[in-house]
């Protein structure tokens, strides 16, 4: 397992594409008109909260906490897509 410093460590670089922006919204139920509905900010939030498992699966990091997972693309720091877990 990779160490989850190097993906706090590049916080910074991580981004979505449009696309992605608008998945992320609809998988959270993010409110697109609320002031804080950068999905990428949100996500953000949650992968620096103290209780957030990062671990490493093949190309993408994954990150779980509040009942949600985020895929990160480990190479381009892309959110792929987060999900409510069941």
């Amino acid at each position: 397992m990779e160490n989850k410093q190097i993906l706090l460590d590049n916080i910074a670089k991580i981004h979505t594409t449009e696309m992605g922006a608008d998945r992320i919204r609809r998988n959270l139920g993010l409110d697109k008109t609320a002031t804080d509905s950068d999905p990428v900010e949100y996500c953000r939030k949650k992968i620096l909260s103290p209780g957030c498992n990062i671990y490493k699966q093949g190309k993408n990091w994954y990150c779980e906490i509040d009942g949600i997972r985020i895929t990160v693309n480990s190479y381009n720091y892309t959110i792929i897509t987060a999900h409510k877990m069941k």
